[in-house]
């Protein structure tokens, strides 16, 4: 069995300047990026790449639409090698465009996972959430079938995962919250996965108490304070992203899938919305095994009884994000048979990383909890 899989090297860099000159980013080099994160930190340095930014195909998360439109102008480049350097959207855009023989995203997921490199790939997060510089999938709203779906294969890790603190500093706060909450979804779901091990959990439950440890002093000093934070969660991104690149996630991420892809909330977020309930959930059916583990762990973290421990993390996350309700994003209640139908037929992927064997009825049962 597979212990951890560990890809891409792993560098750190104070500066951007530093990265650029170790790198020797030059003419046969794509950067993948957006512009308000290009030029403060990259514009002044005299590069003599390509650059492509993002928003000018569109704003929010990835789409086929969008990733289809892109490939459709960088074909013409020829490069070598593509740097992206930004959030999930960015880094898991240049996954799929390092290996696209194609510009017709529908055929590349039916390839899946026999994809081919085409490109060396450079990956360097802007968000302390994806942790995908480590993993290898990208996820796509697949706006012709309505939900998001992940593209996976080996050949989609990076060669080399970047980390430069410096690039968090002026992160929104909406941004941060998001994106942390996403990593530590992502830690929670490793740690509970049956593909976990004792590598993944040791990565995986580091990032739960650098996450919470963070929430906690933030929440003390003031939300304003998060600066003297990034390098923390950056660091705890990347080692979530570390767990669950091996032990996958689960019913969490699946859940939010549907949420996020007809409904366009921000991939944490929509994570946030189902997180507790899913949990909870687990809880009815079985209190044994990891989930008694977590539970314990969280507990002593956030200084509160076991039995309340997911009614205190969600307290504590709620100053960090207020939580919606999914009537509040404007789902209908009769799509929740719908969203619940979509999980069990499009998102196996997901759901074979369940802590339990999830039903639709049981995945319906939390929609409805959620309302």
């Amino acid at each position: 069995m597979i212990q951890i899989i560990m890809k891409p090297e792993l560098h750190k860099f104070s500066t951007c300047k530093e990265f650029a000159e170790e790198f020797q980013i030059g003419e046969n080099d794509l950067i993948l990026t957006n512009e308000y994160i290009y030029q403060p930190f990259f514009g002044q340095l005299d590069l003599k790449c390509h650059t492509v930014f993002q928003e000018k195909y569109g704003m929010g998360e990835p789409s086929d639409v969008m990733a289809e439109a892109i490939l459709n102008d960088i074909a013409k480049l020829n490069c070598k090698r593509i740097i992206a350097i930004g959030g999930g959207t960015i880094i898991d855009l240049a996954k799929v465009f390092a290996v696209a023989d194609t510009t017709d995203i529908d055929a590349l997921y039916a390839k899946m996972p026999n994809l081919t490199r085409t490109m060396k790939l450079v990956m360097v997060p802007t968000t302390c959430g994806t942790g995908s510089e480590v993993t290898s999938i990208a996820v796509l709203n697949r706006t012709r079938m309505g939900t998001k779906m992940g593209l996976v294969a080996p050949t989609m890790y990076a060669d080399s995962a970047v980390l430069i603190p410096e690039l968090l500093q002026s992160l929104p706060l909406k941004v941060f919250a998001t994106s942390s909450i996403d990593a530590l979804v992502h830690a929670v779901e490793s740690c509970l996965s049956p593909n976990g091990t004792s590598y993944t959990k040791a990565f995986g439950y580091k990032a739960i108490e650098m996450i919470i440890n963070g929430y906690r002093k933030l929440v003390k000093n003031g939300l304003d304070t998060r600066k003297e934070l990034m390098e923390d969660f950056l660091i705890a991104s990347n080692f979530a992203g570390l767990a669950f690149g091996t032990a996958g996630c689960g019913t969490v991420h699946a859940m939010a899938y549907p949420l996020g892809g007809q409904y366009h909330v921000a991939h944490g977020e929509s994570n946030y919305a189902v997180f507790t309930g899913v949990m909870k959930e687990y809880m009815r059916h079985r209190e044994d095994g990891e989930i008694a583990v977590m539970n314990d762990f969280l507990a002593k973290l956030l200084g509160c009884d076991v039995a309340k421990v997911y009614d205190a993390l969600e307290d504590l996350l709620n100053m960090v994000l207020p939580k919606k309700a999914l009537r509040e994003y404007g789902v209908k209640e009769e799509e929740l048979a719908e969203f619940a139908k979509s999980v069990i037929d499009n998102q196996q992927r997901l759901l074979k990383n369940s802590f339990i064997p999830m039903t639709q009825e049981m995945v319906c049962k939390i929609y409805r909890d959620l309302y």
